[in-house]
C-alpha cells in the first residue's frame, strides 16, 4: 500500500498548504519529531524497569500534528484517546509534562495517579478520558451539548479514537446523539489497521469508517493521515463547520501503527517484521522532513539542528521528571469528590 503526501497545484507546481505558513509546517515537524522520541523514550524507560508500562503512536505522527494545528486554544475541547501524544503536545502540553505523567510523579496533573498516556489540563482544554473502549465520548458528546446548550459561539469539541473503537455500542449511541440535536463535535477516527491485535477485515465487513456518517446524518470524508497537511484541511475544514453552527461530522484519517500496542503486547504473534518493515515505506515523519526540504521550507541541516533539538528537550524533561517525588500515600484520597472527606466514613 502506497500513499502520496502533500497535494501540489497542477498548474503553479505550489505545494498546497491549506493557508499554512512555513513556521506553521516546520511547528507540525516538530511536532511529530517530538511525538516519535518521546514515544521512543517511553519504550526506554519501560525496558529500563523504571516505568511499568508505556504505549507508543508511531505512524500516527502526521495525523495528530495536523488534526492539532486545526485545534483553537482557549477556544476548543479535545477528548482523546490513549494514543493521542502528539494531540496533546499540539494543544499546549509540554514534553516535561508528558514525562511526569509517564513517571506518575506527584506534580502530574492527575497527581500521579492515571495510566500513562491518560493526559488531562483544565486549561489547555484537554479533558480526561478512560481506557475502555468508548467510554470518553459520551463526555465528549455531553460537553458539546452544554456549548450549544450555553449559546456560546466558535467553539468545538474534537473527540478522537481508534478504528477498534467505532465497534463500541457508545460510539454509535453518541454519533446518533450529537447529530439529532446538530451538536458542535468532529469524530476523528485515527484509522491504523488494528484494534490491538484484531485487524481491520475481522471487526467490520465495511472498512471505511467514514461511510457511516450517513446513516446518522451527518456528513463524512476520509484523508490520508500520513499526510500532516492535507490532516489539518480536513479537521480545520470539519471543525469550522461545527464552530459556525454547522453540527457534527466524521473524519477518518487512515495511517498504520507500526509498534505494538504498548509494552505489555508482542505484536508478532499477529503479524510479521516483513509486513511492518513493507509499510514502514510510508513513514510520515521522513517523508514530511524530504518534502520541506524538497519546497525549500528548511534545509537538511535545519533539520538536523531540529531534531538535535528535540532530543535536548526530551533528555531535559526526563531528568526533571524523573527527579520529582511519588506521591504520598495519603494523596490516594485527595481530588475524588467535591470538597473535604475522610475515607471509609
Amino acid at each position: 500500500m502506497t500513499t502520496t503526501m502533500a497535494k501540489t497545484d497542477i498548474k503553479t507546481g505550489k505545494l498546497e498548504r491549506y493557508g499554512l505558513t512555513d513556521d506553521k509546517l516546520r511547528a507540525l515537524l516538530r511536532n511529530m519529531l517530538l511525538q516519535r522520541q518521546l514515544d521512543n523514550r517511553g519504550f526506554q524507560l519501560n525496558r529500563q524497569g523504571k516505568v511499568p508500562f508505556a504505549l507508543g503512536s508511531e505512524g500516527h505522527e502526521a495525523l495528530q500534528a495536523g488534526a492539532a494545528m486545526a485545534f483553537e486554544r482557549g477556544k476548543d475541547i479535545l477528548a482523546p484517546y490513549y494514543r493521542d501524544l502528539g494531540l496533546c503536545l499540539g494543544i499546549g502540553l509540554s514534553p516535561y509534562e508528558i514525562l511526569l505523567s509517564i513517571f506518575a510523579r506527584a506534580a502530574d496533573h492527575n497527581g500521579g495517579r492515571q495510566f500513562p498516556n491518560h493526559y488531562s489540563s483544565k486549561q489547555a482544554g484537554l479533558m480526561s478520558f478512560s481506557s475502555i473502549l468508548a467510554a470518553h465520548i459520551p463526555h465528549a458528546v455531553g460537553a458539546a451539548y452544554a456549548i450549544k446548550y450555553r449559546g456560546e459561539q466558535g467553539r468545538a469539541v474534537l473527540v478522537t479514537s481508534g478504528d477498534g473503537t467505532t465497534s463500541e455500542g457508545e460510539w454509535h449511541e453518541s454519533m446518533n446523539f450529537a447529530a439529532i440535536h446538530e451538536l458542535p463535535m468532529v469524530m476523528l477516527v485515527e484509522n491504523n489497521e488494528w484494534a490491538i491485535s484484531t485487524p481491520l477485515d475481522k471487526q467490520m465487513a465495511q472498512p471505511e469508517i467514514w461511510k457511516r456518517a450517513a446513516g446518522y446524518g451527518m456528513p463524512g470524508r476520509r484523508f490520508n493521515g500520513f499526510d500532516p497537511i492535507e490532516t489539518y484541511g480536513a479537521v480545520k475544514e470539519a471543525m469550522d463547520r461545527a464552530r459556525s453552527g454547522g453540527g457534527p461530522s466524521i473524519v477518518e484519517g487512515t495511517c498504520y501503527r507500526y509498534l505494538a500496542h504498548s509494552t505489555d503486547d508482542n505484536d508478532m504473534t499477529y503479524r510479521t517484521k516483513e509486513v511492518v518493515q513493507e509499510r514502514r515505506k510510508n513513514d510520515p515523519v521522513p517523508r514530511f522532513e524530504a518534502l520541506l526540504v524538497e519546497y525549500g521550507v528548511m534545509s537538511e541541516r535545519d533539520v538536523e539542528a531540529m531534531r538535535k533539538d528535540v532530543l535536548r528537550e526530551t533528555n531535559d524533561a526526563t531528568d526533571r521528571a524523573e527527579a520529582m517525588p511519588y506521591p504520598q500515600p495519603s494523596d490516594l484520597y485527595t481530588h475524588v469528590y467535591e470538597g473535604a472527606w475522610e475515607p471509609w466514613q
